[in-house]
């Protein structure tokens, strides 16, 4: 007979779940794993909520696994502080400042996994609704503490705030990989960023950073004065204004699309210069059209991009640090979460909610 969620592992933990598709989550006694020799203990002091949250609590992708504790899969943040070391681990000391990303496991011996991208291996596990290597399930953030394998936590910064900092744990590594694999760090180079969201804001400051010219290419023209004089983007074009988009035809060497609603993709093709490269990071829920005239006759390339591996989200974070680059949040408590979803199902929020965990989880 299979043991309840509560009686699984040695250590008692707490959170929030949801039961069923109706996404309500509410407090759930659970337990973790005993920390192993190479584990690592956390204690949960922040942790961002992420739209795929949503898909995942309604198991509108169909692979949802109840009871779900939400919390850093497929793109979320944790950051708290270690409270328990294997006798094995070297990396960290009892108090550092740590962070956890997507992963929580990979097979760390395939050709990705030797290459750092354990985000590509076929066999990771995911920080909640997945599987671990001993059969139970994992469950995510939403949580007091959580255990982990040294290899997958991250020494957080000391200037990076915890709380604004913990959205770079998604928002941050999923704009930084693709801008430094497809090479779009150039300076003076022109990017665009699709979208003005959770991954947008972040896209803006990063492309700021790295020394190029950052235009906003957004629906919503009353996001054109935040987008400028908030997060120093140097250009703004409302992509439904026909007169504007011709006026940008061939202006972009890159465009980030961080739109995870269905959107055409020619308007942002035709903003590219030859070469051009568009990278598309939001996940739609239906296929998009791709037109493939534009890409012959222009050279340009389509690709993709998920987050990032272990070593490459550390190099995200120190990078972030030494240029002061942190997410726009709203401080939530715990059991303000399922109106936070309401809110988040509308993008009412600038622009990332991170749940005060330690302040505001009890039993």
């Amino acid at each position: 007979m299979a043991k309840s969620p509560e009686e699984e592992h040695p250590q008692k933990s707490f959170g929030w779940a949801a039961r069923d598709s109706s996404g309500t989550l509410s407090p759930f006694h659970f337990s973790r794993r005993e920390n192993g020799d190479e584990d690592v203990t956390i204690k949960i002091l922040y942790c961002g909520v992420c739209h795929s949250d949503l898909h995942f609590l309604k198991n509108e992708w169909g692979v949802t696994r109840y009871p779900i504790v939400p919390g850093f899969q497929k793109r979320h943040e944790i950051v708290g502080t270690v409270i328990k070391l294997g006798k094995n681990v070297s990396k960290f000391k009892m108090g550092a400042r740590v962070g956890v990303g997507v992963l929580v496991g990979s097979c760390r011996t395939c050709e990705n996994c030797q290459q750092d991208l354990e985000n590509y291996c076929p066999n990771m596990i995911f920080s909640y609704n997945s599987i671990s290597e001993d059969g139970t399930m994992t469950y995510g953030g939403y949580s007091d503490i959580v255990v982990v394998d040294q290899w997958f936590v991250l020494r957080f910064p000391d200037n990076l705030p915890l709380d604004a900092g913990a959205p770079l744990l998604c928002a941050g590594i999923t704009v930084y990989s693709p801008m430094k694999y497809y090479g779009m760090t150039e300076p003076g180079k022109h990017l665009g960023v699709a979208g003005l969201g959770g991954l947008g804001h972040v896209a803006v400051k990063l492309g700021k950073a790295f020394g190029l010219k950052v235009t906003v290419i957004s629906t919503s023209p009353n996001k054109e004065d935040e987008a400028i004089n908030k997060l120093g983007a140097d250009a703004f074009l409302v992509s439904t204004n026909p007169v504007k988009l011709k006026e940008a035809v061939g202006t972009m060497d890159y465009i980030i699309d961080t739109v995870s609603a269905v959107h055409p993709l020619l308007p942002l093709l035709t903003l590219l210069k030859l070469n051009g490269k568009l990278i598309t990071v939001g996940l739609p829920d239906k296929p998009l059209e791709l037109p493939i005239i534009p890409l012959v006759i222009g050279r340009k390339l389509v690709g993709g991009s998920d987050f990032g591996g272990i070593k490459e989200t550390q190099e995200m974070l120190d990078f972030c640090a030494e240029h002061n680059i942190t997410a726009d949040i709203e401080l939530i408590k715990m059991d303000y979460i399922n109106t936070a979803m309401k809110r988040l199902s509308k993008a009412d929020v600038k622009y990332r909610f991170v749940i005060d965990v330690a302040n505001s989880l009890s039993q």
